[in-house]
């Protein structure tokens, strides 16, 4: 037989309810203040990149052709070395491990990241990076893609 619940329980019930929404709905409206928060207890923990962005300014949207798949690989260049022009079809993270990388976006100008700087890189957008230091430049790339997709394409120089 079901349990009954008395009203005060199902009143203290709807409150918390109420006040998990409010307070969730706070933390949505005001993304500065909720990303300024560790996203878990664990002493030390930072969040490196919260954004729905990419570098240029594009919506990030995910593929959903096919299951999920997840890539990460750590990307070396030695100094003068450049990664080609290329697109990137999928949502990338980047993170510098160490070193200097410009990357050319034709019109959408010239970024130049260094050891501890994140991103969410262009999407669909032709850009060539190059290591610019003095020194090896690795980034771990994550790409966050489909099975059986492509994180990088090749593609020709934008025009300018």
């Amino acid at each position: 037989m079901p349990q009954r619940t008395s009203p005060i329980s199902a009143k203290v019930a709807a409150l918390a309810l109420l006040s998990l929404c409010l307070s969730l709905g706070e933390a949505l409206a005001d993304g500065t203040k909720a990303a300024s928060r560790p996203a878990h207890a664990y002493p030390g923990a930072r969040i490196i990149l919260s954004t729905g962005r990419t570098v240029t300014g594009q919506t990030i949207q995910y593929q959903t052709t096919g299951p999920a798949k997840i890539t990460a690989m750590e990307i070396t260049l030695q100094p003068g070395q450049q990664t080609g022009w290329h697109t990137h079809p999928v949502p990338l993270f980047g993170y510098m491990l160490e070193g200097e990388l410009t990357v050319d976006y034709g019109a959408r100008g010239i970024r130049v990241y260094r050891k501890g700087d994140a991103l969410a890189e262009a999407m669909n957008e032709a850009h060539n990076g190059r290591n610019t230091g003095k020194s090896p430049m690795r980034i771990l790339a994550v790409f966050i893609g489909v099975e059986g997709g492509q994180g990088s394409v090749a593609a020709a120089p934008p025009a300018r």
